[in-house]
């Protein structure tokens, strides 16, 4: 019994995990394709690119109410759209630790010098981590526009498609990073945190490090867990800590940052996160500690019907691309047709992530005259099995918005 016991928290943490995150991840996926959409032709990548790239990045991001989950949708479609690795990064380090709601919401649990100084340290780490991404990976957005077949601005329905797609990359990191975080949420000593309180800044400092990175917490609902921190004794420091490293990362955007960018980019991320919330915590303690108001406990709360639909919304969406990804593999297990002698290798220009390559190896696939396809996003080409020649299948990679390179 005991062990059912347990089996139904967690469920039940899985869920709640669910309804916090599914809104704002579908609010990120919504403000890439309005960015997508809305922006003119070829600005982000003239603005977004550069020293200067980097910091107009985070300064378009720290007002955003997006959290770790819900910011890669919206990072990762400024790189597609033409930002600089730097500047994409920069964007997704500073952004979930700040947000309107997240600023009034701290100042008014833990007060305005609080507040106001985790804005100053979202700040600094976005554009430590922005110039530090694109000094080692050498990242330097093109000054020439994404290719577009016309001068058109994409339909809604192009607009939430895109949305989607920066979704459909990340679907398997955000399912894993829901049910560690829900383990962790479950199983995780109650005690820990107690056995800190009052063992010096640097191994509380660590504890909350090591407690935060892997769960999935808002930048807005862990204000409150933060202030119950400060209130059951741990250091204000603590809480600066939390909010920035908390907010920032969980499993799920680790794997996502680390898919999108690599290794090298992943240890940047992070370095600059854990190193940045160390150092604005101890120099927070030090200088305004004295004047954080009193701690205010957290307090369970049923989740509210919109977050329950998102989350509806968010498990149904993942069920899909699990399915469409399971098709295309098991497609790509098939033996190439036999009647045919060889694949017609089209090259392909404009793909920058692998978003890109599996849309237009969907669409391909899709086309009436097409056997089988399969895109490569290294090589940028694509390889096509059926009875269409090189300029029909110029006219669909064309058309699914991308360039036919030079043979």
């Amino acid at each position: 019994m005991a062990t059912l016991g347990g089996v139904n928290l967690y469920l039940h943490n899985v869920w709640m995990v669910l309804t916090e995150l599914a809104p704002w991840l579908l609010l990120g996926a919504a403000i890439a394709g309005l960015m997508h959409g809305l922006l003119p032709r070829g600005f982000v990548r003239k603005q977004l690119s550069g020293r200067s790239g980097v910091l107009k990045a985070v300064g378009l991001g720290v007002p955003l109410p997006l959290c770790s989950c819900g910011v890669i949708p919206a990072g990762l479609g400024l790189k597609e759209d033409g930002a600089s690795d730097g500047a994409a990064v920069g964007f997704v380090t500073a952004t979930p630790q700040t947000g309107v709601d997240s600023i009034l919401v701290s100042a008014s649990f833990l007060g305005w010098p609080f507040a106001l100084w985790k804005v100053l340290a979202a700040l600094v780490t976005g554009v430590t981590s922005g110039w530090l991404t694109d000094a080692a990976t050498g990242s330097v957005a093109s000054d020439e526009p994404p290719p577009e077949v016309s001068g058109e601005r994409p339909t809604v329905r192009q607009m939430v498609d895109h949305g989607l797609e920066m979704v459909q990359m990340i679907w398997g990191w955000l399912l894993f990073g829901v049910l560690a975080s829900a383990a962790l949420t479950t199983w995780l000593p109650p005690e820990l945190f107690a056995g800190l309180t009052g063992a010096g800044n640097l191994l509380a400092f660590g504890g909350v490090l090591l407690f935060s990175i892997p769960l999935y917490v808002c930048a807005t609902a862990s204000v409150p867990i933060a202030a119950a921190l400060v209130g059951a004794g741990m250091p204000t420091g603590a809480a600066m800590v939390f909010l920035m490293a908390g907010p920032a990362t969980n499993v799920a955007t680790l794997g996502a940052v680390k898919r999108a960018f690599g290794n090298r980019t992943l240890g940047i991320y992070l370095g600059s996160l854990v190193g940045g919330s160390v150092v604005f915590g101890l120099a927070y303690e030090a200088l305004f500690g004295a004047l954080t108001l009193g701690a205010v406990h957290a307090h369970a709360h049923a989740p509210a019907w919109w977050a329950q639909a998102a989350a509806v919304g968010l498990v149904g969406a993942i069920a899909w691309f699990a399915w469409q990804d399971a098709r295309s593999w098991l497609v790509s297990r098939q033996p190439a047709p036999q009647s045919v002698a060889g694949p017609l290798v089209i090259p392909v220009e404009g793909m920058t992530c692998n978003g890109c390559s599996s849309r237009l190896e969907r669409t391909l696939r899709a086309a009436e005259g097409v056997d089988a396809a399969t895109v490569d996003l290294e090589g940028k080409s694509a390889e096509v099995y059926g009875t269409l020649d090189a300029a029909q299948v110029g006219e669909i990679v064309m058309a699914a918005g991308f360039e036919v390179g030079a043979t």
